[in-house]
């Protein structure tokens, strides 16, 4: 679910030099470090090589702009190791040592255009290095990963009792936590935004980080990534590719909903013999449920079942979560009024009536129609108990 998960464990250098739309205000911290009490910051750019010519770089920033980094004669070159939290541990390097692919910060100053830059101090890290520090992330949240929705916050003790499945785990928050929340609009990593526990609320999807006790009743908490989302199931009733919107009517609330496709959803489409083997072991689970077409749970999602993180992932909705990665990608072009569809959708500011997919599956008719199936969920990340990042399919 998600492209890399967070290079840094510092707080200060965290997320600055991992992948595109990481938080460069991460560097800030570091450059107002190294020379404080300055009147004004230095120009600096943040992003990706892509292109490598003589004394110059070409570097898509992580605003998406395509900028050319003139490297002044005598500018410093210093390559940071990934968990380096202090430029004193930077080794000088040459020019000739940076790569296409490599993460660099240029501090200097403006070009004669916005598409231009003069680089007096550059500060690379490899895409090889990034690449195994990634490997050693994912690793860990493999490991000491656990995803469940929220059930409970207890603000004074900063306790989050969390549901995985049928279980309850009391996860143990401290002063070092460090807290994330998704964007409005993703679940990838990289757009999560420092976070806090005041804005973790019962209903939430939440990954945490940390040691478990023997039990596993308990973790201590060392990284927890949060955000608010629902699932929505129905017929597309209108579409409006100019807005990039599509309409329906949820099953589970009876009610309308609008809902922002955009250019981070991932929009996909069941295959018709997906649908329907999916369609028979809902029906059959439903069955073995002791109630054929059961209501769901609060917000329409069974307790412990389809589409929980953490969840036994053996389940139909589990299954179905785990194939939209090997789906194709789709765009809004591709639907039509009366397709049916599974949504997961967030709403980024409270009180907003706007949702935004995360992800968008349609050919799920068979699915919906099924007892059993309308309780069926997505989930917005992985099932397994990787890294936050990787749900969505991505």
């Amino acid at each position: 679910m998600f492209k890399g998960f967070a290079v840094f464990r510092s707080a200060t250098l965290r997320a600055s030099l991992m992948l595109p739309v990481m938080a460069s205000s991460a560097w800030g911290t570091v450059l107002m470090a190294q020379a404080p009490a300055a009147p004004a910051p230095a120009a600096r750019q943040l992003g990706t090589v892509t292109a490598i010519s003589g004394d110059g770089l070409t570097l898509k920033t992580d605003a998406g702009q395509q900028v050319t980094v003139t490297v002044a004669s005598g500018a410093h070159i210093l390559q940071l190791a990934p968990g380096s939290t202090d430029l004193k541990t930077a080794q000088p390097i040459e020019l000739k040592d940076i790569a296409v692919g490599d993460r660099i910060l240029a501090s200097g100053k403006a070009g004669d255009s916005a598409a231009t830059f003069e680089a007096s101090r550059v500060i690379l890290m490899k895409s090889t290095d990034i690449a195994q520090k990634h490997q050693m992330e994912q690793a860990d949240w493999q490991k000491r990963g656990t995803g469940g929705i929220v059930s409970a916050v207890d603000a004074g003790t900063g306790t989050l009792t969390v549901s995985v499945g049928a279980k309850k785990i009391a996860v143990n928050t401290s002063s070092k936590t460090e807290f994330r929340r998704y964007a409005g609009d993703s679940v990838k990593f990289e757009d999560a935004k420092p976070g806090t526990l005041a804005q973790i609320q019962p209903g939430d999807q939440l990954r945490v980080l940390g040691t478990k006790s023997d039990d596993g009743s308990s973790i201590q908490a060392e990284e927890i990534v949060s955000g608010s989302f629902k699932n929505l199931a129905g017929l597309i009733a209108s579409i409006d590719a100019s807005k990039g919107t599509v309409t329906l009517k949820d099953l589970t609330t009876k009610k309308t909903v609008t809902v922002i496709v955009t250019a981070n959803s991932n929009v996909r489409t069941l295959p018709p013999e997906a649908a329907a083997r999916f369609a028979a072991r809902a029906k059959g689970e439903a069955a073995n449920a002791g109630g054929a077409g059961a209501p769901a749970s609060q917000g329409g999602e069974a307790p412990g079942g389809a589409g929980r993180p953490g969840g036994g992932g053996r389940s139909a909705g589990g299954d179905l979560s785990q194939l939209l990665g090997r789906l194709p990608n789709k765009t809004i072009a591709d639907l039509k009024v009366g397709d049916a569809v599974m949504i997961v959708a967030s709403q980024p500011d409270v009180g907003s009536a706007t949702m935004t997919a995360v992800t968008l599956l349609s050919g799920v008719e068979p699915i919906l129609q099924a007892p059993g199936g309308p309780s069926m969920t997505l989930s917005p990340w992985s099932l397994g108990q990787g890294a936050p990042e990787g749900g969505g399919g991505q």
